[in-house]
């Protein structure tokens, strides 16, 4: 499968360099790119071959990835339109819905709508994908083995759930930055030094993350066995529940699912 990329910004790089990982080609990839310096870098991180503008060589390909920021989506898919005959689109845009992208495209149909996150940038990431009817399980299949070349994939049926993985997984890693954030300042408060408190703070994640992953038990499971009655767990938990900290993060999980959908309308607009 040759692959063409519509912005070679950090996550069309991520994917790139998965996707050589797993074998690809450097002749299957390439990628249309505006900006000369990012041009270069991709020809010589991966030695792949560029364009500064699309054309109908850059679109000679069985797939496109649309890798733009969702703001120039609608004026990037009109101008392709036409240079896009039968190819299977993926979207990595978020709040871009798949029946906008249809429409820009005079009505093309093999389009597949896709959340990443950032750890895709360490090849760590997870993708919520959803396809609309008329995309074949061989697009389906091409389309997770583009994501899945940066960490896991998880199909949905209705693109509503979407928001929603925009909410957890989507805009989740800020939420585990703003955590790790939080424990470092609580350490050197504390008086640990900020070295020690970093290492500390990212490497309890990391290893509790780790566990959780291999674990067949659930979360909630996990986090009993490290509470010992009356011990210094216990009293740090009954802090935070007393600060309705979970109800606050459910809250924080569904503003960002609200604001998703928001955006998906504002962005449709035209």
């Amino acid at each position: 499968m040759n692959i063409t990329f519509i912005g070679g910004g950090n996550m069309a790089s991520a994917i790139i360099g998965g996707l050589l990982q797993r074998g690809y080609t450097h002749e299957q990839l390439r990628a249309v790119e505006i900006l000369p310096a990012a041009r270069s870098q991709l020809e010589q991180t991966y030695e792949i071959k560029t364009y500064a503008a699309a054309s109908a060589e850059a679109l000679n390909t069985d797939c496109v990835v649309l890798a733009i920021k969702p703001q120039h989506m609608r004026e990037a898919a009109v101008a392709l339109a036409p240079l896009v005959k039968n190819t299977l689109i993926v979207s990595i845009a978020a709040g871009i819905r798949a029946a906008d992208l249809s429409r820009w495209f005079n009505g093309h149909q093999r389009i597949v709508r896709v959340m990443p996150n950032t750890p895709a940038l360490v090849l760590a990431g997870i993708s919520g994908l959803y396809a609309m009817p008329a995309v074949s399980a061989g697009d389906r299949t091409c389309a997770e083995a583009i994501l899945g070349a940066v960490g896991e994939t998880v199909w949905f049926e209705r693109e509503d759930d979407i928001d929603a993985v925009t909410a957890v997984s989507g805009s989740g890693p800020a939420y585990v930055f703003y955590f790790i954030e939080a424990l470092e300042q609580a350490a050197r408060d504390i008086g640990l030094s900020a070295h020690a408190a970093r290492r500390l703070a990212i490497a309890t994640f990391t290893g509790a993350s780790q566990l959780a992953a291999q674990s067949s038990e659930d979360a909630a499971t996990l986090r009993e066995r490290v509470t010992s009655k009356g011990g210094t767990t216990e009293r740090a938990l009954a802090s935070m529940q007393s600060d309705n900290i979970k109800a606050a993060i459910g809250r924080a999980v569904k503003a960002a699912a609200e604001r998703s959908r928001e955006l998906g309308d504002e962005l449709g607009r035209g």
